[in-house]
């Protein structure tokens, strides 16, 4: 107990004498859409999450936050190892804290692990949240959840009343990366070339160009690229050859032993107000950015 309470106080003094640089965001945020009103960073490393608004002009920094993580630390990989994942996730639901045990304090934020990219390496496990402490317990020690980020109760709570369901993005990493906003987006042109080619290709009408940007082995959910075909066939054939526009555009970086990107926009064609939301899973594969999992968001 002791220990775990001066591991703790490490921590917290870490934190806050290595500070982000002022003005500096989170280099995974590359694109967020203005329906994006927010966003959350979690640095293992450092037992801190980070939470970010987005305006006009650009993310901002308003506020930072201890938690703890596993008792295993991160990396999870299999159902019940008692690990926090490393990824690009996004909140799913906000749980009434009425239909929660006092453990998880004062509510819960579900995430959506496993992602694909989780599902794809074959990872397990689920029933990953953001959460709060027991009633009488201010804060656990660095490493105390079953794979969870914990909170405490007042720093969940504000986080509870400033953040949406499904479009908020929560990046959890072993170390954070940041940078001046003019820099994040200077290395994704690439990215963003190959996006808008799918975009132009898939208004061409021309299903065997469309497929060029898909991964041979492509899941969208259960679907097998083969599977997925006729779906591709149905919007196109929809379209007759119509412009179509990625409506509120974002797309955010994850980078391990591959490099990916989650893009998630609407997809509405030339003449129509409204379209399905779509989110993408694209991994570079030498020079070129492939589609491993589209999916439409219900």
């Amino acid at each position: 107990m002791l220990a775990d309470l001066r591991e703790e106080s490490r921590i917290r003094l870490k934190a806050l004498r290595e500070r982000p640089r002022p003005g500096s965001i989170q280099s995974q945020f590359l694109a967020l859409s203005p329906r994006t009103r927010h966003a959350i960073a979690v640095d293992t490393s450092k037992s801190r999450l980070y939470l970010f608004e987005n305006s006009t002009e650009g993310l901002k920094l308003i506020a930072d936050y201890y938690i703890s993580i596993g008792k295993s630390g991160i990396e999870k990989s299999l159902v019940g190892d008692q690990r926090t994942p490393l990824g690009v996730y996004y909140i799913t639901s906000n749980l009434d804290p009425k239909s929660l045990k006092d453990f998880y304090g004062s509510g819960a934020l579900p995430i959506n692990y496993p992602n694909p990219l989780d599902v794809s390496r074959g990872k397990t496990g689920g029933g990953i949240w953001l959460h709060g402490t027991p009633p009488g317990q201010f804060s656990r020690a660095p490493k105390a959840s079953d794979g969870c980020v914990v909170l405490a109760n007042p720093d969940l709570e504000r986080i509870i009343r400033t953040v949406e369901v499904r479009t908020t993005p929560v990046v959890i990493a072993q170390q954070l990366h940041w940078a001046p906003p003019h820099s994040v987006r200077a290395d994704s042109k690439t990215f963003e070339d190959a996006l808008q080619a799918w975009r132009g290709a898939k208004a061409s009408g021309d299903l065997n160009r469309v497929l060029g940007y898909y991964a041979p082995d492509f899941r969208s959910f259960a679907k097998t690229l083969q599977e997925w075909t006729p779906t591709l066939r149905s919007e196109m054939a929809s379209a007759k050859g119509r412009g179509i526009e990625l409506k509120d555009l974002s797309y955010l970086r994850w980078t391990d032993s591959s490099d990916i990107m989650v893009a998630t926009f609407g997809e509405v064609v030339a003449g129509t107000r409204t379209g399905v939301v779509k989110r993408q899973y694209w991994v570079r594969r030498g020079t070129q950015w492939k589609i491993f999992f589209e999916g439409v968001l219900g």
